[in-house]
């Protein structure tokens, strides 16, 4: 059994927690450990905040531009997709982050904390256009009840 969903959200701060929230039912539907679906929100929380906060749109002006989630669940891992319309990572920086922020900073720590809640991480810049991709994974554990479990 799997389990994929693509929304186009518009670059409000309103629109990470309906992400988040999605996320969540889906998972708890389908009877992925709560443990695992806490760390995959949070992350998609962070990636969604740096898509509101840092992807810039090329959209009219009095618009504030849109952002794209995709997931993907199936019997043994979680992978999702965040992608904007901004900049993208400045040249260099698609990879790893080496030193997260001081804990003194509001802002900065936000793909150090993806790197840590997820198992597999990527950052990079959309081929051919403007706009940021960050996309990670995470095996599933499920629940003993679990309905959707892969047989």
């Amino acid at each position: 059994m799997s389990i994929s969903w693509s929304l186009h959200l518009r670059r409000e701060a309103a629109s990470v927690p309906l992400a988040r929230r999605l996320l969540i039912g889906a998972m708890e539907t389908a009877g992925v450990d709560p443990d695992i679906s806490y760390d995959l929100s949070v992350a998609l929380s962070e990636a969604c905040a740096n898509a509101v906060a840092h992807g810039g749109s090329a959209a009219p002006a009095g618009s504030s531009g849109a952002y794209q989630v995709t997931a993907y669940l199936d019997g043994e891992k979680c992978r999702i997709e965040v992608a904007d319309s901004g900049p993208g990572f400045p040249a260099g920086r698609p990879r790893a982050v080496t030193r997260p922020a001081p804990s003194s900073t509001e802002h900065g720590r936000g793909l150090g904390l993806i790197e840590q809640l997820a198992d597999h991480v990527h950052f990079g810049n959309k081929p051919g256009q403007s706009g940021a991709v960050v996309s990670f994974d995470k095996i599933l554990k499920w629940r003993e009840d679990a309905p959707l479990v892969a047989v």
